[in-house]
């Protein structure tokens, strides 16, 4: 989703300026670059090489990599991913509401003229959805999320939580707009929510990153409740994707967390739930392409996104 779009404007990496949330996910820093060694030293790393330009981002904060994982109050992202993997068994998120939002729709490109009308995400308006991105061979953005989310569905649902999709199929024909993608989460009072995506950045540019809501109080959107466990919920779903997928976090941006923070999407600024993205790779990278059009990757994809919100909603 490296466009210029309602929720994909490619964020340009800058040094910010440090205040509280940076210092925050400064200790969440080791568990991508350290976690990643340490998986490949393993030999974990032979099911994934290694997801989406960001420009009017704004990212709150990454850090230099402190000395101990263990910094972290919320943990590190390999932290969470052996945390995940104690897990209780089938069943045991009975009771547990999750939203999975499928990034784009295959029918956008036939309702050009819907999608680009203007929403509110509280900070602007931004166009209710884009087409998304695709491999160089046309393998879309839409497909992948699709497919991604029903793997997932069935993985979340065998451990007996609730799951519902903000798209299904060929059901709506079209988007929905970021703004209706939010409140379907929102109504559903989910105790976490996911919007799964795949970058659309040049060549070379690899791995995974997960999105975090910045601070937005303007309009209808106010993120403040939600910042504390959407930060959790990423941080795990970052450590259990790496683990399970051996995707390594963004070479692009994160400066290697394989986390950014964002005030630009309406997606996560309207969200009142708990809620991420996940850049999952580059499809205009070939080797990132190569894993994105794999079912068994794909798989692994889904399991990883499966095992971080397992971890965090036995936590919540």
């Amino acid at each position: 989703m490296s466009y210029v779009g309602p929720d994909f404007e490619p964020s340009q990496p800058r040094r910010p300026r440090r205040g509280p949330l940076t210092v925050a996910l400064a200790a969440l820093v080791p568990g991508a670059l350290l976690g990643w060694v340490v998986y490949e030293a393993v030999g974990g790393g032979s099911g994934g090489g290694s997801d989406r330009t960001a420009a009017a981002a704004t990212p709150s904060g990454t850090a230099p990599v402190p000395s101990s994982p263990t910094d972290s109050a919320a943990g590190s992202p390999a932290d969470d991913g052996k945390r995940a993997s104690k897990a209780p068994g089938p069943a045991s998120l009975k009771g547990k509401v999750v939203v999975i939002d499928p990034g784009h729709n295959q029918g956008n490109f036939q309702h050009t003229a819907e999608i680009n009308r203007k929403v509110d995400i509280g900070t602007n308006k931004k166009e209710c959805d884009t087409t998304g991105t695709s491999t160089n061979a046309g393998y879309t953005e839409a497909r992948f999320t699709l497919d991604v989310a029903h793997r997932l569905r069935t993985l979340l649902q065998k451990q007996g939580a609730t799951v519902k999709l903000t798209r299904d199929g060929d059901s709506p024909a079209w988007g929905p707009c970021v703004d209706q993608r939010a409140r379907i989460g929102n109504d559903a009072h989910a105790d976490a929510a996911i919007s799964i995506h795949a970058d659309g950045s040049a060549a070379g540019n690899r791995g995974f990153h997960v999105i975090l809501p910045g601070t937005v109080h303007a309009g209808a959107a106010d993120t403040r409740p939600i910042m504390g466990p959407s930060r959790d919920l990423g941080t795990r779903i970052a450590g259990t994707f790496l683990r399970d997928t051996g995707e390594p976090p963004s070479n692009y941006v994160g400066e290697g967390t394989g986390l950014v923070t964002r005030t630009d999407l309406g997606g996560l600024n309207l969200s009142t739930v708990p809620k991420v993205f996940i850049e999952c790779g580059n499809m205009r990278d070939s080797k990132d392409a190569a894993l994105l059009t794999s079912d068994a990757w794909r798989q692994k994809a889904a399991q990883g996104m499966s095992d971080g919100i397992v971890s965090f909603l036995h936590e919540s």
